[in-house]
């Protein structure tokens, strides 16, 4: 019975050997999900797809229009993984840096730094709550 159960155990691992990781192409179709919790999670994990920065960029800059603070804040973040790569972001980094949600303003300045730091060096100011 044991040999038995240990078979079935890896067929189901076999058989599910890609289940619940999504496509590039698939986590950028749940950005423009209606259900919130999809978008945060797509977000959140588009930055991992460095091979697919052509794809990925775009999208987290349109993620960066969202209405979901979180999202933005995630894409804001994103950007910044992708540094160069993601150049293109830099204006809408720069629109959401007056965002009403100050940590997207935050993370916008911070991607910034590191999309092209010559153009926007780090500020030498702590974060806000730093050293409490």
């Amino acid at each position: 019975m044991r040999v038995r159960s240990c078979y079935v155990v890896v067929l189901c691992l076999l058989g599910c050997g890609g289940c619940g990781k999504k496509s590039t192409d698939e986590l950028i179709a749940d950005l423009k999900s209606t259900n919130e919790k999809d978008r945060i999670i797509a977000v959140r994990l588009l930055p991992d797809r460095k091979g697919d920065a052509a794809q990925v960029v775009p999208a987290l800059i349109e993620g960066l229009k969202d209405k979901d603070g979180d999202v933005r804040w995630s894409a804001a973040i994103g950007l910044g993984y992708f540094g160069e790569q993601a150049k293109d972001a830099i204006p809408a980094l720069q629109a959401v840096q007056r965002d009403p949600d100050a940590r997207v303003r935050e993370a916008a300045g911070v991607a910034l730094t590191r999309i092209d730091p010559d153009a926007f060096p780090a500020s030498s100011k702590k974060p806000s709550g730093a050293g409490k």
